[in-house]
């Protein structure tokens, strides 16, 4: 039942302005205090704090339907499973290894949460040790390596369908960045602000951390200015760059929507704590990519196991939203530059709704890097062209050597 406006005190411009979707019932009296056996929040305040903790209070209700109803530390709730049994989640990280790379720059003290002080869990601590990062890797070490880098926001289990295929030839690697994934997910203020320049610093530690020396390196989507700024200064490390949907005109360097919602006062705290908002609808509106369930499984497990997911995703789409408009410029800077040597290829899937094909073959054009297209393909191209995409970047390795 949508909520009667005049009957709950807020005006009608207050609600248009900040895009409040209709809610499922009335909002409860105004009380004090957080419920522990329910796990209902609620507060004495003003009317928009009444609003905002009825809104958390409505999300909590769908964000535990396939979790147990019991509660960890502040955000980070016990279980956050679909069930006991073995599932695609739990299958996929049992692949995989955990790295540590870039050391914690916090004070030490223990995360809370940025809207209610709440203790945040174990992997959104500043210990004082080093960031732990989830792995993958496929195919023999004794070959040449392919690093493999998600975009925004997404997990390296976007590139399951594309690891099979270069393990016949290429050590692959894939890695999820920090607030994404199973790697740690430290809250702005407690070790790691999600700037895009502590990303490229980030990268750096990763890849000398899994001492890769010589490498050949694809990445997707917005991470793109990062990964090419780190190229810009270690271009002697890089065999081959392959960016898939890249930020490459000066229309890109604005986030969508479906993104940029992240970032807003009251809808962004609540959004980025939505599994369906934060995994599948970011994922299945970049394109025609239709998610399947097995998948969804493993990407909402992050966001169904601590609500540090949902804050990092909040402060990276914020940092994006300051800093995209420079990182893009800078990246077209660093890719049109005489200096730049190092042998680069675009792979665009002509079906992306957020980034307009409008000006990048010209781009490519002008810069002199090949450009590939992928006509069924949308913005998460490896999503939607798996096999075809670990084709794509195989023959361009073994041609460019």
């Amino acid at each position: 039942m949508a909520l009667h406006i005049s009957s709950y005190a807020y005006s009608s411009s207050w609600i248009q302005r900040h895009d409040i979707p209709p809610l499922k019932a009335a909002p409860p009296p105004r009380t004090a205090g957080w419920n522990q056996k329910f796990g209902i929040l609620t507060c004495k305040s003003s009317a928009e704090g009444d609003l905002y903790i009825y809104l958390f209070n409505q999300l909590l209700q769908d964000y535990l339907l396939d979790a147990p109803v019991s509660f960890g530390d502040g955000f980070s709730f016990s279980g956050g499973k679909y069930s006991d049994e073995p599932n695609p989640a739990d299958e996929w990280f049992n692949k995989g290894k955990i790295v540590k790379a870039y050391f914690v720059s916090g004070t030490g003290e223990e995360a809370k949460d940025p809207i209610f002080g709440l203790k945040m869990g174990s992997g959104s601590q500043a210990s004082g040790d080093i960031f732990r990062w989830f792995c993958i890797e496929s195919g023999s070490k004794t070959n040449p390596p392919v690093l493999l880098i998600h975009g925004f926001p997404s997990q390296a289990y976007s590139y399951r369908k594309v690891l099979p295929i270069l393990s016949k030839n290429y050590h692959a690697v894939a890695f999820d960045w920090l607030g994404f994934g199973f790697s740690d997910k430290p809250q702005p203020g407690y070790g790691f602000n999600y700037t895009l320049n502590e990303f490229v610093t980030s990268l750096n530690s990763v890849i000398e951390e899994l001492a890769i020396e010589k490498v050949s390196i694809v990445v997707q989507g917005y991470f793109s200015p990062v990964v090419v700024k780190y190229a810009s200064s270690h271009q002697e490390k890089i065999d081959n760059l392959i960016l898939l949907n890249p930020p490459l005109t000066e229309k890109h360097a604005k986030l969508p929507s479906t993104l940029s919602v992240f970032s807003n006062f009251l809808l962004g705290e609540i959004f980025c704590q939505d599994p369906l908002r934060a995994s599948d609808k970011v994922l299945t509106s970049s394109g025609p990519y239709k998610m399947k369930e097995d998948d969804a499984m493993v990407y909402r497990r992050p966001y169904l196991t601590s609500g540090s997911s949902g804050f990092a995703l909040k402060a990276i789409t914020k940092a994006m939203k300051k800093g995209l408009k420079n990182s893009v410029e800078e990246m077209r800077g660093i890719l049109s530059d005489e200096k730049w040597k190092v042998k680069t290829t675009i792979c665009w899937g002509q079906r992306d709704r957020w980034l307009d094909y409008d000006g990048v073959e010209e781009f490519c054009k002008v810069s002199k890097h090949r450009l590939i297209q992928l006509p069924m393909a949308g913005h998460h191209v490896q999503e939607d062209s798996g096999e075809e995409v670990g084709q794509i970047i195989a023959s361009i390795i073994r041609r460019n050597s």
